[in-house]
């Protein structure tokens, strides 16, 4: 049973359970033209419609698969294309700055199965902690484990502070001003192990599909935990 409490809406729809294991993409701020957004968040209200008028669990989740296959999908393949807009990712510094902050969460705000940092975005795919583990006393954690342990929504306060940190060291490193990353996050609860090993694939080798690479090991900022996938 899917409770209630555990979604909320902003532009997109999220579900955030205790212990459950997350695919996340987050994206630069102008990585995609205001068009396109403005038409995808159209299409995201009437799917919002859609899951509070559900009255099932079932007619939930269908109209979950419908964002995850008609938004998720296209949104990852225009960035992949790396058209205009910003690409500070590409700078190792600027990338180095984002795999710090991710390494400082892995192990007390979650436990890192994989991630890659792409020129104009990010893919994460990490397991949450029961609620009860994620607040035992987790060193290091300081503000940020106190609040994701009061919070409905562990995935948008942890990816959220993510963003806060790296876009002020960005910024700073960069000599801007103004907004770094995209304020909505992509989040979808990966359901089983099937479906995990093929997220995994997915993510190790976006950066071999944008043609980046020729094979995933050769994507310096590519990493995923050994004994997942082999």
């Amino acid at each position: 049973m899917i409770a209630l409490d555990n979604y909320y809406y902003r532009h997109l729809p999220h579900y955030q359970p205790d212990g459950a294991t997350y695919f996340v993409t987050f994206r630069l701020a102008g990585s995609l033209a205001i068009s396109l957004t403005r038409r995808w968040l159209d299409e995201a209200t009437e799917l919002e419609k859609i899951i509070l008028g559900s009255r099932t669990d079932e007619e939930r989740a269908e109209a979950m698969k419908l964002y995850r296959l008609k938004h998720f999908g296209r949104l990852d393949a225009m960035l992949n294309r790396l058209r205009p807009g910003p690409l500070w990712l590409s700078q190792p510094e600027i990338a180095q700055i984002v795999v710090e902050a991710i390494e400082f969460r892995d192990g007390t705000m979650f436990d890192l199965y994989a991630c890659c940092i792409m020129p104009n975005h990010v893919h994460l795919v990490f397991k949450l902690p029961e609620k009860n583990e994620r607040c035992r006393g987790n060193a290091g954690g300081g503000e940020l484990v106190e609040n994701s342990c009061s919070s409905s929504h562990p995935v948008t306060d942890i990816i959220g502070s993510l963003k806060k940190h790296t876009a002020l060291e960005a910024n700073r490193k960069l000599g801007r001003h103004g907004a770094f990353w995209k304020g909505e996050n992509y989040d979808h609860v990966v359901r089983d192990g099937e479906e995990l090993e093929r997220i995994l694939w997915y993510v190790i080798l976006n950066p071999v599909k944008a043609r980046l690479v020729k094979s995933w090991t050769d994507w310096k900022w590519t990493y995923c935990k050994p004994g997942l996938l082999w």
